[in-house]
């Protein structure tokens, strides 16, 4: 509760007068701590909906934040690159003025989709905001975050949150000299912080033993000399090239930077010569069809944007990515699909 009334009142400067639309499953983390707990606690009025957020129609959203005059919005990277795959004229059919921050977390927040949620949702800053912020459930809350006081830096999470210390080093514990990867470390606890897994002590104080001296997130980050994180994405999400290391994010970005794809999902396949090579799943924008055509100008636009190395030896263009229902997508299993493997525990899984 400290935790979480804090950041309501501080990151999300929610006031007693605002609606604030949290877009997440209310059984998640996220869903119960900023669904219920958090606005309750800061007085204000809480929105939620069952079922997904473009369901029954692409501009539910906006239809619910224009009758109900929602103020701030919650939502994931993934429902963002979802609402600009419809386009601009959906949210642009409702009045969305009330509407002065948007908020995402869960995964990287790319360029495009922080550039297009600015100018189509926020009206080019002339009534919102959009930021960013990086937090686990282990954390319970926003650890790095872009307050709206501070300059927005695309792709780039923020910088950490007042009690949070964070760092990026090497597996030694080494800090990693700017804009050098390196994984994410967490330095000392806070209110909110988990201390301990239910049942399994063991497996929680595991992740304060891999770093000396730190909570180590399993998140690969870099840190600009200003003091902003970029956070790539887990660490077992980065992929081996050829000996060259690249962060399924920074392929998916290249790939969700081309105006025909809304989103996209890559992951590694076991290569005899360069040890993994790189299998794409692209949804592609309304109005754009999938053809052997397409598929090489994406390779050719991947190429152009991130170098050879980061080209897909194929591209799949699924109807869907499978996703969890607070909107992540589900890499694993879409690896353990292509590898003929278990695919584990998909209670999780988006229906």
């Amino acid at each position: 509760m400290v935790g979480i009334h804090y950041h309501m009142t501080r990151f999300w400067d929610i006031r007693d007068d605002d609606v604030f639309f949290c877009t997440s499953d209310i059984g998640w983390v996220v869903g119960h701590s900023y669904i219920v707990y958090a606005p309750l606690l800061a007085g204000a009025t809480t929105l939620f909906r069952e079922g997904a957020i473009d369901y029954p129609q692409p501009a539910i959203a906006w239809e619910l934040v224009e009758r109900y005059r929602a103020s701030v919005i919650f939502t994931a990277p993934t429902a963002v690159r979802m609402f600009m795959r419809h386009g601009d004229e959906p949210p642009q059919r409702y009045d969305l003025r009330s509407l002065r921050l948007l908020t995402c977390a869960g995964e990287p927040l790319n360029p495009e989709a922080m550039a297009w949620a600015y100018r189509v949702i926020c009206g080019n800053g002339e009534h919102g905001f959009v930021a960013d912020n990086w937090w686990q459930t282990e954390t319970g809350g926003p650890c790095l975050g872009t307050l709206p006081v501070m300059a927005a830096r695309p792709a780039k999470a923020g910088k950490p949150l007042p009690g949070v210390v964070a760092e990026v080093v090497d597996r030694q514990g080494n800090r990693m000299p700017p804009n050098q990867g390196g994984l994410l470390v967490l330095r000392r606890p806070f209110p909110h912080m988990f201390r301990t897994v239910y049942g399994d002590p063991a497996r929680y104080a595991m992740d304060w033993g891999k770093v000396p001296n730190a909570y180590t997130t399993g998140d690969v980050a870099l840190c600009d000399d200003d003091g902003y994180f970029t956070v790539v994405g887990r660490a077992d999400d980065v992929l081996n090239v050829a000996g060259h290391r690249i962060g399924t994010a920074d392929v998916e970005g290249a790939l969700v930077s081309h105006p025909a794809v809304a989103e996209a999902a890559v992951i590694g396949r076991p290569d005899e010569v360069k040890g993994e090579n790189i299998k794409a799943f692209v949804i592609l924008r309304i109005g754009h069809t999938a053809s052997p055509d397409l598929e090489a100008k994406l390779k050719d636009h991947v190429r152009h944007t991130l170098g050879s190395i980061g080209v897909p030896s194929d591209i799949a263009f699924p109807d869907k990515l499978p996703k969890t229902r607070s909107g992540k997508i589900m890499r694993r299993l879409l690896k353990a699909q292509e590898l003929g493997r278990d695919a584990g525990d998909i209670s999780t899984l988006e229906e």
